[in-house]
């Protein structure tokens, strides 16, 4: 499973973004398809520290948060991150293109697996999941963008 998921975000994700445009609608959410993308790097962020939260849920929590982690459940439609980690409203796009910020992407999840690869043992906070190793995050991220990916309808 994990090294499936590995090879999905290294590959199929970005298969699935070429067909990806500026004007494709979203089934849900307030995102635009540069602003997803953005996103989903700004969570490759976190899990490398380029990024740092505290954790925005209580510790107690965390058990039930796992549990779906590892569970073959899929977020909901409108499944919202707490607001003090993305605000109410998406973030105005960084890049200048849609192509610059699946780049951008691109270079978040090939630092990811070679941050972990330098640091094997390491355990990194997730605002609302709490510390994950990379194999934890390898399921977070391939049940993230997953989520998005059929936001806008690229995947069923």
């Amino acid at each position: 499973m994990l090294k499936d998921y590995s090879i999905f975000l290294k590959e199929e994700l970005f298969t699935h973004l070429v067909r990806l445009h500026e004007n494709s609608p979203a089934k849900w959410g307030k995102m635009n398809p540069q602003q997803m993308v953005e996103h989903l790097s700004d969570f490759f962020k976190v899990s490398t520290e380029q990024i740092i939260y505290e954790l925005s849920v209580p510790e107690s929590h965390l058990p039930k948060y796992r549990e779906f982690l590892f569970s073959n459940k899929q977020f909901r439609e409108n499944t919202k991150a707490p607001s003090n980690i993305i605000g109410d409203d998406p973030a105005a796009a960084k890049h200048s293109t849609l192509a610059a910020s699946i780049n951008e992407l691109h270079e978040c999840v090939e630092y990811f697996f070679q941050f972990f690869s330098e640091n094997s043992n390491k355990k990194t906070l997730h605002p609302s999941f709490g510390q994950l190793n990379e194999e934890e995050w390898i399921i977070l991220h391939h049940k993230h963008a997953t989520h998005h990916l059929r936001q806008f309808e690229l995947i069923n």
